[in-house]
């Protein structure tokens, strides 16, 4: 169109203006426009366009007018050498456009396969090649098939439309892979490039099937662990007040031993305590498998933090506790059974490393948007490198406890936190001795 166009206009105002122009400067006009047809359309509308304006200056602008005859030589070569030079212009514009384009696709491609050489390999990776490669070829979907047992194929990853039965393109890309894609027809894709695409696609499927793998062995070796460290508590820490229980009964049953009334309550008191202590610890181990298997429930609603710390000091048996939570303290956005527990078993660990006679202090403060409880003990601390270890499950560090729990309180303590969106951080007690901070949104900032 630019060609026929061009062409078409250029001889109209050639022909009113030829008595004043020499040939060689209209023929120069002319092959300006076959220059500009080149490098819109390329070779063959070029070469078109070259023959078609020398047979419009034989016949419009070379005497005799109308008429393909040539009267003088000179106007023979200057026709002649206008088409060859207009041809060798043609090829060369032609040439330094399909260079141009090769440079850029190349580079494209160089981007591309740099991009996905350095991007580290996760969960995603292998989507996200697949979205370059379509992106970049302009495709409809990209996607990476594997063969099964049976034969056929199937889709291990995909992006963009479903490749159809005979996709734009397939590539291998390793044993029983390939690469597809599929859109609008590729010109002279580079077979090199799209092989190390390929590869690139096969080594990503490698490693995210190694990696979830891995991701599975600690996973199964984290049970094995948590299995074994059940196993160990049943066997020691659930014995001890079933040994309580049972001595406290077996001598209450015995007809032939007289015992006092002091005596009788006090093995009622043994049994007792050692049933609360199993109660507590069996509460634990399914608050723990409830955190585990994600099936917490939790219904928050505005609450004030000092009747849940008074609340949770109620579950605890008598110990010393000093507390300080003022009654004006804004309420804060969490579920109360869940704050109140995760505060008992906070403070119930206080009391196990405190010393004896030595007091846990419950302090209420508002910082920011958020109520702080700081639970505070004066015992030995825990050291910087132990402070996350101490929220794993059946962690007592090094089990320097002796009262029959299972190192669950802390680790069950943050779930419920971190199900409220609260937080639990360790800290120094001045002094020595650990503070326990709990933060807890304030019920005014929640939506």
């Amino acid at each position: 169109m630019l060609g026929a166009v061009g062409l078409a206009a250029l001889t109209a105002v050639l022909v009113a203006h030829r008595a004043q122009l020499a040939l060689a400067s209209m023929v120069l006009l002319y092959l300006a426009v076959v220059v500009a047809v080149a490098v819109v359309g390329g070779l063959w509308p070029a070469l078109a366009a070259a023959l078609a304006s020398d047979l419009l200056v034989n016949f419009f602008l070379v005497q005799p007018y109308h008429t393909f005859t040539v009267e003088h030589r000179d106007n023979v070569i200057t026709l002649l050498v206008y088409v060859a030079v207009a041809g060798t212009v043609a090829v060369a514009v032609d040439l330094a456009a399909r260079q141009r384009a090769a440079a850029a696709r190349t580079s494209i491609e160089s981007e591309l396969l740099a991009r996905i050489s350095a991007a580290p390999v996760g969960e995603g990776s292998l989507s996200q090649l697949l979205t370059h490669l379509r992106d970049t070829l302009h495709m409809d979907g990209a996607a990476l098939l594997e063969t099964d047992s049976a034969g056929g194929q199937q889709v291990v990853a995909m992006v963009g439309s479903r490749p159809s039965a005979n996709p734009v393109l397939s590539v291998p890309a390793g044993e029983g892979l390939s690469l597809v894609v599929d859109g609008p027809p590729l010109f002279a894709p580079d077979p090199r490039f799209l092989s190390r695409l390929a590869a690139a696609a096969a080594r990503t499927l490698q490693a995210e099937r190694l990696a979830a793998e891995a991701a599975a062995a600690r996973e199964l070796a984290e049970i094995d662990r948590l299995r074994t460290a059940l196993l160990t508590a049943v066997g020691h820490d659930l014995r001890t007040p079933l040994a309580g229980i049972k001595a406290g009964v077996s001598s209450l049953r015995q007809t032939d031993l007289a015992l006092t009334g002091e005596q009788r309550a006090e093995l009622l008191a043994t049994v007792e305590e050692s049933a609360d202590r199993l109660d507590a610890l069996v509460e634990n181990l399914l608050a723990m498998s409830r955190l585990h298997a994600g099936a917490i429930s939790v219904h928050p609603l505005p609450v004030a933090i000092g009747e849940v710390a008074a609340a949770a000091l109620l579950s605890l048996p008598a110990a010393r506790t000093t507390v300080d939570v003022p009654d004006d303290l804004p309420l804060v956005h969490a579920d109360p059974g869940l704050l109140e527990r995760a505060v008992a078993n906070v403070i119930a660990n206080a009391h196990r490393a405190s010393p004896p006679g030595s007091a846990v202090e419950v302090i209420g403060r508002a910082v920011e948007g958020r109520v702080e409880l700081h639970i505070v003990d004066h015992g030995r601390g825990v050291a910087p490198s132990d402070r996350q270890r101490i929220f794993q499950p059946f962690q007592r560090l090094d089990d320097r406890t002796a009262d029959g729990g299972l190192g669950l309180g802390l680790a069950i303590a943050q779930g419920f936190l971190d199900a409220m969106d609260a937080t639990i951080t360790p800290a120094d007690t001045p002094g020595g001795g650990l503070t326990m901070v709990i933060s807890v949104p304030v019920a005014g900032d929640r939506p």
